[in-house]
Formats: C-alpha cells, structure tokens, sequence
C-alpha cells in the first residue's frame, strides 16, 4: 500500500479500497453475477458527458462479477434499452455522443420479488435488476428526482439518496446546510425567482454587498453552464439573466483569492467513516478565465488542468480532506461525492460546492484522485457497487 494510502487512512480513519465484499451473495444475473443497470444520458446539458461516462464504466466492470444492462434516456426524456456493445460504441461517436432514438422503450418497474427491467412491447421478459448505476450528471440525474425513482421501485443505487442529491444540486441550500454545521463558505447572495421579478433592484443593491469579479451561476446547474463572470456592476443584469435561462434560481458568488482544490470522498463500509483521497488542484490558465464547460471537457489542456495530487503541504492536505469528509457527512452523502474547496493565502478552507456525481470518465478528476491515493478505476467502480449493494432499501 502507498504512503498516499496509508495517509488518508489515518486521516479518515478508514483505508480505501478494502471494502467488506458482504454481497459475494449470488445476483439476478448469469452465473449468479450481479445485474447492473448502467443508466445515462439524460435531460441536462451534460448528456454526452453522461454517455462517455458510461463507456468508461462499462469498461472497468469486473465481468466476473457484474453483468450490465444499458438504460439510455434520450434528451427529451425517452427511456431506452442499450446493449453493452452499443454501450461501448458510444465514444466512437466522436466527443459529444447522444443517446438516440430507434431503440425499445423500456423502464424500471416494482415486481413481486424486487425491481425490474420492462420493455414496453413486452417482447422480453421482465429481468430483475440487482443495483442501478446511475451515470446521470446535472438536472433530472444528480438532483434528486430519480433517486425518488430507484427508492419507489424498491432497487439499491449507487450514490446518494433523495435529499442530499436535491440539497447538493442546489447551490444555495448547500451554502446554508454547511454554515448552520460551521463549515465556511465564500460570501454569496441568493436570486429567487419572485424577488427579481417584483424587486430588481432590491437585488441589485444586495448583490453590491459583495467584491467584484463575481460569479453568477444557475443555481440548480452543473458542469458550469450558464455561468458569467463579472468584472463590474455594468454586466449584473445580463449575467443574472443568462443564468436565469437554465434556472430560475440564481446564485451570486464573490471571487475569492486562492487555489481551487478539490477532493474524492468515498463512504465507509457498514458505517464506517467516509474516506478521502489526496486532493487535486483545478490550474486555469487563463488569469481572467475560470474553468467552465469547454474548459472542462472540449479543449483538452489549453484553459485548464487538473493537477493531481495537489502541490500542497501535509498540513493543508490533510485540513482540505478533514473538510471535505466533514461536509460530506453534514450534506447526509452516500456513495460518493467530489468536495469542490478554495485555499486561501491565510490556509483558510472553504467549500465551494459538492458534486454528487462528479465527473467520472477514467480522465476525471474524481478518479483520478482515487488513483494518486492507490485505488485504481476498476477498484473504484467495484467498491461504488459493493457500497450501493449493502446499503438497506427505505429510509436509514
């Protein structure tokens, strides 16, 4: 084992990648492997990514243990079935792959005997499903609203449930959970949609409380979309609005000075602590730039890189994970989370957002960490699946 490794052991007082395998118990699927539900796509801006992620999944599933079975969602919400091999064509569509239309309808339906997959024709028999592996980034994926899904079907899911996905989708109400715990975060105001409609310039004035460049977001968005950075009172309304096309809720963030570094939590087994790998620093090359979608995923390393591990004392390193372990457990996550944080010059640590389902091709941040940390990407999506499996149904 590394040092990384035994590092964050005993910073978390839990080692990663030696999960308690306790559902080696025979699956739904051939062999008495387990049968994943592999779902992606979706209704977001963030669809290709959600279908490239799913590709790299496929992939790294141990097909000794685990059969997969695809669930695409089209963008205007259509559910349908995938094979495995469509599945790991999808990359070959070139960057920006799309779940298209002109496959059979299918969908998750509560059975005796637990959740399975239904095709609409009914061509097919009902296949129970083990555990779903949601592969759904933004709206309609990471905020809440299939989770109730999975938890009105009766199926284990990876990730995590209902109100910490919807809490952590939103940016606000995770700024207000994490100051209520003591956990610092930047200055912020908040735009409700009546408060611009009836009061404009009540909002205005507020939004002048804080230090200019800021950074006004959708607040219920992801993968940065719809974000503007503004240098001056001047670009506030058109800012405001450009965010308001992808929600109706908006959030205004003051700049900060400092690095932005982000860490992989990983829950603990059977209730154990959360685990948290070395941190990594998110390095925008551009000083009037910050890292949005095309910075993210469309021009490889010119705007930005991630840099992992992170470039930073043991002191620092450790007080990042110790926050980020401590927001995961405030924001009640499961599963997995990426803690987004900013480092001042003083040390100070605050968080910027979580990410519930963060990013998770094999060149993604979150298991990329993991990887610095001595857990490879395999070992990554077997311990996600293992921790969705002993999870209990129902409330916990």
């Amino acid at each position: 084992m590394t040092d990384a490794v035994h590092h964050a052991a005993s910073t978390t007082e839990a080692d990663p990648g030696k999960g308690p395998q306790a559902d080696a118990r025979p699956g739904s699927g051939e062999g008495g492997r387990i049968r994943v539900a592999l779902v992606f796509g979706g209704v977001s801006s963030e669809h290709s990514i959600s279908c490239l992620t799913a590709a790299n999944v496929l992939a790294a599933m141990d097909p000794e243990r685990f059969q997969a079975v695809g669930i695409g969602i089209t963008a205007d919400g259509t559910w349908t079935r995938w094979s495995t091999e469509e599945i790991g064509a999808l990359p070959d569509q070139g960057e920006l792959p799309e779940v298209t239309a002109g496959h059979p309808l299918t969908g998750l339906k509560h059975l005796d005997g637990g959740c399975f997959l239904v095709d609409n024709d009914g061509a097919r028999a009902p296949e129970p499903i083990d555990v779903v592996f949601p592969l759904l980034h933004g709206p309609f994926g990471e905020d809440g609203t299939i989770q109730g899904l999975f938890e009105m079907t009766g199926v284990r899911y990876v990730g995590c449930g209902v109100a910490a996905s919807a809490n952590c989708m939103d940016k606000h109400l995770t700024k207000v959970v994490l100051s209520q715990a003591g956990i610092p975060v930047g200055p912020y105001e908040e735009i409700l949609p009546h408060d611009w409609l009836a009061d404009r310039q009540g909002c205005l004035d507020r939004i002048q409380n804080l230090r200019y460049p800021l950074f006004v977001k959708p607040a219920r968005g992801g993968s940065s979309v719809g974000i503007s950075r503004v240098a001056s009172p001047d670009g506030v309304v058109e800012a405001v609005e450009a965010a308001r096309r992808w929600d109706p809720k908006v959030i205004v963030e003051q700049g900060l000075v400092g690095r932005e570094i982000e860490c992989s939590v990983l829950d603990g087994h059977h209730g154990e602590p959360p685990r948290a790998s070395l941190p990594g620093e998110i390095i925008v090359h551009d000083p009037d730039g910050f890292y949005d979608f095309d910075a993210k995923y469309l021009t490889a390393d010119s705007l930005a890189t991630v840099a992992v591990p992170a470039d930073l004392d043991q002191d620092t390193s450790d007080k990042v994970r110790r926050t980020a372990v401590r927001a995961f457990q405030v924001l009640g996550c499961e599963g997995l989370a990426r803690i987004d944080c900013f480092v001042t010059p003083e040390g100070e640590v605050l968080v910027n957002e979580p990410n519930t389902l963060p990013g998770f091709t094999r060149t993604s941040g979150y298991p990329l960490m993991w990887k610095a940390s001595g857990l490879d990407y395999r070992q990554l999506v077997t311990e996600l699946l293992e921790l969705a499996l002993e999870r209990p149904l129902g409330l916990r």
